[in-house]
């Protein structure tokens, strides 16, 4: 059985795709240090897949921790990287902790690839590698503009490095996956999006808004050059983002690449403004959100989705969620968490 490994495997996206991966027969293990996740996460994944996730509580920046990863697990035969901070508002505020973690982290994982041989390697990317374009949507040979953000610098930095490194390592191909806005939740509602603080993402902050959690949320600009004056983005659920990492993997093991580093858009090829995605939130919850617009965020690319014709064709990718479902099982997952912490506060008073 192949074993797959995971870093940030208690993320978001990256719970999501051990379920994926385990629901096609593949053996997997975790690494994440939860800086900015929960371990919760593995305990949901286990509850779906009836299955016990190794994780190893590692933070990628040392070296020597994440070699023992390796020295332990002699036969992993890819490895799947998602382990970054990922916020642009951030990025723009404390960018040295992003490029130390975001960078030091991949450094120190493609030095472990090498000496362990390790044969196939995707890594999570993002459209913010394209910068503010010229021409949407977006194909792979889309130019990549200035960053608009450091986050967006260190995915630019790091698909870099990913394929200089691919070049001169004989034994491992790549593949670096450009996806544009996962949001929604499995719909077993046992795993989903848990930003640690305040959010950052606009759907966690959508349906935190609506449980109660904020007061109210802020929508950053409606002056912009766009059919409502908000943000244009590609949704997509984070299942189908999940899929399409295993079949990157599955892509890769039966050598249908002919480059050492290929690259893939993960979109569904459809622009959602940020007001629409609100009112479908508002239409599938039957919940009347309270937001209000404020200024622009800095960072923040005004217009951007994908083609992808590539990854449809050459991964067998198709799109099984549409944006009702994306908000739909959003919605689910944080009626759950708030029916989880009633139960647990009723536990409390009863002791």
């Amino acid at each position: 059985m192949n074993t797959i490994l995971v870093t940030g495997g208690c993320g978001y996206i990256g719970s999501h795709t051990i379920v994926d991966l385990l629901e096609h027969g593949f053996n997997v293990i975790s690494i994440d240090d939860n800086s900015r996740s929960t371990a919760m996460a593995i305990t949901g994944i286990e509850k779906i897949t009836g299955k016990k996730i190794k994780n190893y509580t590692v933070d990628l920046k040392d070296y020597n921790d994440t070699r023992a990863v390796f020295q332990e697990n002699e036969h992993i035969t890819g490895i799947i990287h998602f382990a970054a901070y990922k916020a642009v508002g951030e990025s723009v505020e404390q960018p040295l902790s992003y490029y130390e973690n975001n960078m030091f982290g991949l450094i120190n994982l493609l030095k472990c690839v090498d000496e362990f041989k390790v044969p196939h390697f995707v890594f999570s990317s993002s459209c913010t590698v394209y910068g503010n374009p010229d021409k949407i949507p977006v194909t792979e040979n889309s130019p990549i503009k200035e960053a608009e953000s450091p986050y967006g610098a260190t995915k630019q930095m790091g698909e870099r490095m990913i394929k200089d490194f691919s070049h001169v390592v004989a034994n491992t191909a790549c593949i670096l996956l450009r996806y544009f806005n996962p949001v929604g939740a499995h719909p077993s509602s046992f795993i989903g999006e848990l930003p640690i603080g305040k959010p950052m993402n606009l759907v966690p902050a959508i349906t935190q808004t609506a449980i109660g959690k904020l007061p109210k949320m802020f929508v950053h600009g409606n002056d912009y050059d766009t059919r409502d004056g908000s943000c244009v983005r590609d949704y997509i659920h984070v299942c189908d983002i999940a899929h399409a990492h295993t079949l990157g993997l599955q892509y890769l093991m039966q050598e249908k690449n002919t480059t050492r580093c290929d690259v893939f858009n993960l979109g569904t090829g459809n622009g959602v403004t940020v007001l629409e995605a609100i009112k479908t939130f508002e239409k599938v919850s039957g919940v009347k959100l309270n937001y209000e617009i404020g200024n622009r965020r800095a960072g923040d690319v005004v217009a951007i989705y994908a083609n992808n014709e590539l990854a449809v064709k050459k991964l067998g990718w198709t799109i099984k969620y549409d944006v009702d479902a994306m908000m739909k099982t959003a919605w689910d997952w944080e009626l759950k968490l708030k029916e989880e912490e009633d139960l647990l506060k009723q536990q409390s008073l009863l002791n």
